[in-house]
């Protein structure tokens, strides 16, 4: 028996699915089908009745091999990636997004802060009025023709420096009347300053915000810590809470990061939503692997039985709200974008880069405290070409572990970050996050089969 590497297929939540990777088709299958499809490429019809006579009769089988040479006929299985690797991919070095790191400080001390507890293993430093209309200066000076731009307040802690966000979100409406563009804002934060006034500004003016908090009352003040070493939950939740109830129909997340510590994940994401936070997110920790809470691969046969254990909960909850909202359980069939951002992915070094507090610009903000990676300044421009011409090349054809992978045109490559963090190659992925990618990839195409029933 051989699998073709140009399908994917497997069984999930009581569907028989089969992913046509190059196409990017779904089907949703019956088994006589899920069973041909095993023989399809390497036997003719009559090879395969008689490997599958035992099962079902005759006519079924040749009824179920038309269909699919049907589909085949169609382009939507068994197609190949036949002028597919020449992509072009920004050669316009348009800039669409920006993080500003309005502040390399923090008021927690969270154990797993790739931000080292927010200074980015640096000075702790907020950033001026100056740097940060210079960053929003270049990035409209740097976006092309395009008119919607993503900024990030990030840091750190932005709330730190919320009088900084403020004048800037007021400075952004201004550029936008001058040069036609409108700036989309996010704002990342712990929560642990928010009042009413930071509430409603961030409420009126931020298209989107994250908020950080780790699931359950013990999982999150075992991981984030006041400067004091006292849990932080207590103090979060309520004005977390506060915060989504005047929102009304904007969007947020809440997100968290899950450790060894927290294997039963799920749990903190139905914490989120007992809660009554319906757009949810949960990451997995990326540390040195000797680290107590580190996820290796002894790990991994747990988590992914979890992601797919979660995903049977999820359809129940999905059927009855259809609001609530897995970030990683939601995924797009319609191969929206073009190849080259299904290949490319997320744009760091290229569309997106992250902006310090002093201007330097770096690929995304997972690099900023690594001075091989600054790519240039927001008040002299990209200075190093070739390192925006590496991460523009780190895609999924240029990728030798990605190059014949089924989940390629999904995960688009991976995190680059990760992937350096790890192996010290942008090019060489991350495996660990590979597995849980693709078993939420799985799972993702496996709820919507069971949701749009």
């Amino acid at each position: 028996m051989a699998i073709s590497e140009r399908i994917h297929k497997y069984n999930l939540n009581n569907k028989n699915i089969v992913l046509d990777i190059n196409s990017g088709a779904v089907h949703i299958v019956d088994d006589v089908v899920y069973h041909i499809l095993d023989y399809y490429e390497t036997n003719t019809l009559d090879g395969i009745i008689n490997l599958l006579i035992e099962k079902y009769d005759k006519d079924t089988i040749s009824e179920a091999y038309k269909e699919i040479k049907i589909l085949e006929k169609e382009g939507v299985l068994f197609s190949d990636e036949s002028n597919m690797m020449d992509i072009k991919y920004n050669e316009d070095n348009v800039i669409k997004a920006l993080c500003l790191h309005v502040a390399h400080d923090c008021n927690l001390r969270c154990n797993y802060c790739f931000a080292s507890q927010g200074d980015f293993k640096g000075d702790r430093s907020l950033m001026s009025l100056d740097v940060g209309k210079r960053a929003l200066e270049f990035l409209v000076e740097n976006s092309g023709n395009r008119r919607n731009l993503e900024v990030d307040f990030f840091g750190g802690e932005p709330l730190m420096n919320f009088n900084l966000v403020k004048e800037l979100v007021y400075y952004g409406r201004e550029l936008e009347k001058d040069n036609n563009k409108h700036f989309r804002f996010t704002i990342t934060t712990n929560g642990v300053l928010l009042d009413e006034d930071k509430i409603d500004f961030i409420n009126e003016h931020m298209d989107n915000v994250v908020m950080s908090l780790d699931g359950r009352k013990e999982i999150n003040d075992n991981m984030r810590k006041t400067v004091t070493g006292q849990g932080s939950y207590d103090i979060i939740l309520p004005k977390f809470k506060e915060l989504i109830n005047k929102r009304g129909d904007k969007d947020y997340f809440i997100r968290g990061t899950f450790t060894s510590y927290n294997l039963d994940f799920s749990k903190d994401v139905l914490d989120y939503y007992q809660n009554g936070f319906k757009m949810t997110s949960i990451e997995p920790v990326v540390t040195d692997p000797d680290m107590g809470y580190a996820l290796r691969e002894e790990h991994m046969e747990t988590v992914l039985e979890e992601y797919e254990k979660f995903s049977k909960e999820y359809i129940e909850i999905k059927k009855k709200d259809k609001d609530f909202l897995f970030f990683h359980f939601m995924i797009d069939l319609n191969q929206g974008p073009c190849l080259a951002k299904r290949a490319v992915g997320c744009g760091a070094g290229s569309e997106y880069m992250a902006v310090t507090p002093d201007g330097d610009l770096y690929p995304c903000h997972q690099f900023v405290d690594d001075k091989s990676f600054r790519i240039g300044d927001v008040f002299n421009g990209i200075n190093n070409t070739q390192l925006r011409k590496e991460f523009k090349r780190a895609n999924v054809f240029n990728k030798e572990e990605c190059r014949n992978c089924w989940a390629k045109f999904y995960c688009s490559g991976g995190c680059h970050a990760n992937a350096y963090n790890t192996n010290k190659d942008i090019m060489k992925p991350y495996k660990i996050g590979c597995e849980m990618e693709k078993k939420r990839i799985e799972c993702a195409i496996s709820i919507l089969a069971n949701c749009n029933d």
